[in-house]
This record gives structure tokens, C-alpha cells and sequence, in this order.
């Protein structure tokens, strides 16, 4: 994250003394990444932020893989995944690599019974269906339909979905998120950005776009506090003996926020434009790009549709929120498609001549595009078509 954000009190020098006011200290905690080297925030805690007490007991949450080495183009069925209430149990890996899992997940339920950490990857969590809030160490972001939501590994959080009557209640548990977990921070494109990290005025989005930190909650509580920690594959449940949500203040460039894909202002161009004008975020392993409503190409020839493209050095994943997918045949809310390195893919039959002489698109969906080859999760196939891969044949 370029931008720097402050919230709460923190003294005016870095690590020196910060005096409790009724005696004492606080206790200042660096949190980076890429070792001293990348971003980072300097929070201050009421208690010591490494109080363990226990460690309950450790397990795999391992993807378990069913197709190692793939070529076929698939089609899974998104909201066919069956909700459950538990927040962490309900989010399902389809697609893994060693850079990154992408996932879903419907929980019914809110978690608030526990605090979650990974401590592998960051993650990125679409709302697709949903509202309420993301709370996290350094303060809370209202979330809602089509936000992304940014957590840095080591992030402390929970999410409360809303439920503040009776409508909404029945509301609060249809929930359905699509989410990346990666291996190497997410950034917004370099291209859109000055050497100070600004973002330049051809950028998609611009500063003003991002939902930042706010509401920190700062806990005065000892006590057993479970946190599940996710790390090497494992999911951990230690115990700490004060609040999680103990900071009185922090500053600095590493911290959750939120991006709405409804401000994102679509490029666009005479002729058709590739995709990397849709770019959103970057990793060092993966992009991830937003099509979002916007006009066609307006050459007197142009083709609105996409041309068809060889996946020489990337996988391709599609995931399907909202409205007419031009390019595609029979894809609904919830659809994620896989166009795997190695063939070709472009629009389905017809569409390229359906495309032509239309004036604009109101599609909304998410693109994750990797670098490395992905591996297909038994959880895939179960809401795999089984088809998709045929579906080019005239």
C-alpha cells in the first residue's frame, strides 16, 4: 500500500518511550514486511503483543489436489458451494499453486468467537454478496457488495457480517466471497504510479478510491483469547493472554483497506484493448484485473469481443459477479472459468458476431492470471460442469 495512514496516538519519535497516562508504558510493535526492507507500520499496545498461554492444538488445511498437471479449460459452478456457519470452514481453495490459493467460501455466520491470522500470505477477499465489517488490529472497514478487502499476513481480524434487524439477519447469512491468499504482497500497478508512489493521472483509481482503517478499537482486557493462526499449511489455535485488539495507535504504509470495483474507471479505445488495462493489483507471482461496465471500441470496424489469445506464459481465471458476459455462452453469477497455459482460448461461437455494432457492456468480474501453472482442488471438482472445455466446438 503507497499511501501513508495514521490512526490513534503514537509519541513524535519512532521507539522511544510512550507513556501510559496514569503510568506505565506502551508497547511498540514493528510490523513490516519483506523483512526491514518493504512496507510497514509501528503499532503501540497496551499489554506486550507476544503473551502466549497455550497452544491448543495444530492441523492441516492443506488443499487436497485432484488434477496435478492440468490442460482442460473448466468451469466451476460458484454458488453451488454449500454454506456453513464457521467463517474459516467455509472457505473452499479450487485452484493452488505454489504462489497462491484461490478460493471460496459462504459463511452463514459472523466470526466473532475467535481472531484469525495467516501468517503465509496476504490476502485479498472479494464481497460478492455480503455487508458489514471487516475489524482488524488496526482499526475497522465497513465493507459491501463488489469491495475487495486488503489484509497484509499478520493481520489480525475478524469479520462481522450485518445483521442490525430482523431482515438483514436473514440477509447477514447470504454471504458469498471469492478470495486470493498470496505468497508476495499485493501492490496497484507500478505503471500507474510516480516514483513517490502517487498514482498518475492515466491511473484507473486514484487514492481518494481507497476505503482506509478507522473505528480502532483499543482493549484493556486480559483474559484467554483464541486466535487461529495459519501458517505452513497449518492452522494453529494458541491462546493469548490479553486482547488482540489492544492498539492505541500506529502509523505507516502497512495496514488493510478496501477498494470498491465500482470505482474503477474503465480504459478503453478505438479498437479492442488487452487486459492489462484492467488492472487492479500486482504481485510478484500473479495480476488480478476488474472488467467493469464501460462502452465498446468505437473504430467503424471494430469487434467489441475479445480475439482469441494463446495462454503461453500464464493460467487465466475468471470469476463471473455480475451482468451480461458477452464473450461467454451460459455464464452465471458465481461462474469461475480456468483457461490453462498451453491452448488457446477466445470467445465462445457467436459471440464475436453478437459483439458487433453493440455499443457498451455492464459485465462486472474479477481476473486472476498467474504466472506459474495452477493445480485443481477435489473441492473444483465437485462444482465442475465437466463440459466447459468443449465448449469452443461449433
Amino acid at each position: 500500500m503507497p499511501i501513508y495512514h495514521k490512526l490513534g496516538v503514537f509519541p513524535p519519535k519512532r521507539h522511544v518511550q510512550f507513556e501510559k497516562p496514569n503510568g506505565g508504558f506502551y508497547y511498540e510493535q514493528l510490523f513490516g514486511t519483506e523483512g526491514f526492507h518493504g512496507n510497514s507500520s509501528l503499532s503501540y499496545h497496551i499489554y506486550r503483543p507476544t503473551q502466549v498461554k497455550e497452544i491448543l492444538k495444530s492441523y492441516s488445511v492443506e488443499p487436497k489436489i485432484a488434477i496435478g498437471k492440468n490442460i482442460k479449460s473448466l468451469l466451476l459452478k460458484g454458488f453451488e458451494l454449500k454454506p456453513e456457519d464457521d467463517f474459516l470452514d467455509s472457505r473452499k481453495p479450487m485452484l493452488v499453486n505454489s504462489d497462491c490459493i484461490i478460493g471460496l467460501a459462504a459463511p452463514r455466520k459472523s466470526l466473532t468467537n475467535y481472531f484469525y491470522k495467516n501468517a503465509d500470505a496476504d490476502e485479498m477477499i472479494f464481497i460478492h454478496k455480503g455487508k458489514g465489517k471487516l475489524r482488524t488490529m488496526l482499526g475497522n472497514i465497513p465493507f459491501e457488495y463488489g469491495d475487495y478487502l486488503i489484509i497484509p499476513r499478520g493481520i489480525i481480524y475478524q469479520i462481522e457480517f450485518d445483521s442490525s434487524d430482523s431482515e438483514q439477519a436473514k440477509q447477514s447469512e447470504d454471504n458469498r466471497l471469492f478470495y486470493v491468499e498470496s505468497h508476495s504482497p499485493f501492490y496497484t500497478p507500478k505503471r500507474y504510479k510516480n516514483p513517490s508512489g502517487q498514482h498518475l493521472e492515466h491511473s484507473p483509481f486514484c487514492e481518494r478510491d481507497f476505503i482506509l482503517p478507522n473505528e480502532l478499537e483499543s482493549h484493556d482486557e486480559k483474559g484467554d483469547f483464541i486466535i487461529k493462526i495459519k501458517k505452513e499449511g497449518m492452522m494453529h489455535e494458541v491462546v493469548y493472554a490479553t486482547h488482540p485488539f489492544d492498539v492505541v495507535g500506529w502509523d505507516g504504509y502497512n495496514f488493510p483497506y478496501g477498494f470498491s470495483i465500482h470505482n474503477f474507471e474503465p480504459i478503453t479505445g478505438r479498437v479492442h484493448q488487452p487486459p492489462p488495462v484492467h488492472q487492479t493489483f500486482e504481485t510478484g507471482t500473479f495480476v488480478v484485473c476488474s472488467f467493469v461496465p464501460r462502452l465498446y471500441d468505437y473504430h467503424p470496424k471494430s469487434i467489441p469481443a475479445p480475439y482469441n489469445h494463446s495462454n503461453i506464459d500464464s493460467d487465466e481465471v475468471l470469476y463471473y459477479v455480475d451482468g451480461d458476459f458477452m464473450s461467454r455462452n451460459n455464464i452465471e453469477q458465481g461462474h469461475i472459468t480456468l483457461h490453462p497455459k498451453g491452448i488457446p482460448h477466445g470467445p465462445a461461437p457467436g459471440a464475436m458476431e453478437r459483439s458487433i455494432g453493440l455499443k457498451d457492456t455492464q459485465e462486472l468480474a474479477v481476473m486472476i492470471d498467474t504466472f506459474h501453472p495452477l493445480m485443481v482442488t477435489e473441492e473444483a471438482m465437485g462444482i465442475d460442469d465437466g463440459q466447459y472445455y468443449k465448449s469452443w466446438v461449433d
